[in-house]
């Protein structure tokens, strides 16, 4: 989280009020939500599950591996992507999330609250609690905000699906399993072999 959500509040926070990121800095810092058109979604106040974290741990060290030296640039959460729309004045962004991976190829979005802007690549890891507002909300979010790439990975099943931006909607892969490699087309170069993957993610 940013460092300005330090501040507290005293009064109890609706999940029914139309917020905007200015109101996101002052919220405690214990308190986990993103903003999607205004709307707070709370997330799960327990972390992540121990599955969840190994997969995102292990594919952002291979991103930051392979991107070492190169322009983009891998960020994992906690990490504030607010996406403006015709201000980037605080109060009048209302699109703030926190996705579990991701990668800028723009440095010039990039500042110390986080990314302002559009990543090039979006990961999100499903879990229980989470896969409605990934796959219904932030999907709609990302392919209105022009997300190039946007994987959706399901650690239980141990499959990839990636959706990719093209002329003003995401067009979607197959379901990637065990067994695929996957190649991105934003971070071009970069391979992931599934098998390999998921093998020591149990």
């Amino acid at each position: 989280m940013d460092a300005e959500k330090n501040d507290r509040v005293e009064e109890p926070i609706s999940t029914y009020g139309y917020y905007s990121y200015a109101d996101y800095l002052t919220w405690p810092i214990d308190l986990v939500a993103e903003l999607i058109q205004g709307k707070m979604f709370k997330k799960a106040a327990a972390a992540p599950n121990r599955i969840h974290q190994r997969v995102s741990l292990k594919l952002s060290v291979k991103l930051y591996q392979f991107l070492e030296g190169k322009t983009c640039q891998v960020y994992e959460a906690p990490f504030d992507v607010r996406f403006p729309k015709d201000s980037k004045e605080d109060h009048r962004i209302f699109d703030v999330v926190q996705p579990d991976i991701c990668v800028v190829c723009d440095p010039s979005i990039l500042d110390d609250r986080g990314c302002i802007g559009a990543p090039d690549l979006i990961v999100e890891i499903l879990s229980p609690v989470n896969s409605k507002l990934e796959l219904k909300h932030k999907f709609d979010l990302y392919e209105s905000r022009e997300v190039k790439e946007y994987w959706i990975i399901q650690p239980e099943h141990q499959t990839v699906m990636i959706y990719t931006w093209v002329n003003g909607t995401y067009v979607p892969s197959h379901l990637f399993t065990t067994g695929d490699v996957i190649e991105s087309e934003v971070v071009q170069g970069f391979k992931l072999d599934l098998e390999d993957f998921f093998s020591d993610i149990q």
